[in-house]
This record gives structure tokens, sequence and C-alpha cells, in this order.
């Protein structure tokens, strides 16, 4: 979960940066709630950051209608694979 540790003040408004770095995070609800808030105010008031934020759930839409899940089988060896790469 994305917390909110280098943004400037809890009250203040969310950029266009911060908001441009945090949008993933956002679109897949990996944010505090106080946060998501700010970003969803930003995002309501900012046609440019808007217009992102749709193109980018239109992708994430697009990917998920054509990809199947991956099978529980092939994410066990992808995560051994990554626990392999850590070992020394």
């Amino acid at each position: 979960m994305i917390r909110r540790p280098w943004y400037r003040s809890k009250t203040s408004p969310a950029s266009c940066r911060e908001v441009g770095r945090v949008l993933q995070h956002y679109l897949d609800s990996e944010m505090d709630p106080e946060w998501a808030a700010r970003v969803t105010e930003h995002l309501e008031a900012c046609k440019d950051c808007g217009l992102e934020e749709e193109t980018y759930r239109e992708i994430k839409s697009s990917l998920a209608r054509r990809q199947p899940s991956a099978t529980d089988d092939a994410v066990a060896r992808l995560r051994e694979f990554g626990r392999s790469l850590t070992d020394d």
C-alpha cells in the first residue's frame, strides 16, 4: 500500500507531479484512503490528469479482457524464480 511520505502536507492539494507518481497505485486501489481522496479530487479538477487516468483505465481494461489469468503453477514458478534471484 502506498503511504504518503513524500507529499507536501495532508491539506495541500495534490500536484500533477504527485498524481503522476502514484496514478498506477491509485488505479489498483493500493493507497491509503486519505491520499486516494486527494488524488480523486485532483483528477476531478485537472483535465490533463483526468485524461491520463482515463487512458490508463482503458489500457488496463483492454489488457484484462485479452489476457487469461495466470495459473497457480505459473505464479508459483515465478515466485520461486524471484526467490532464486535473491538467494546468495
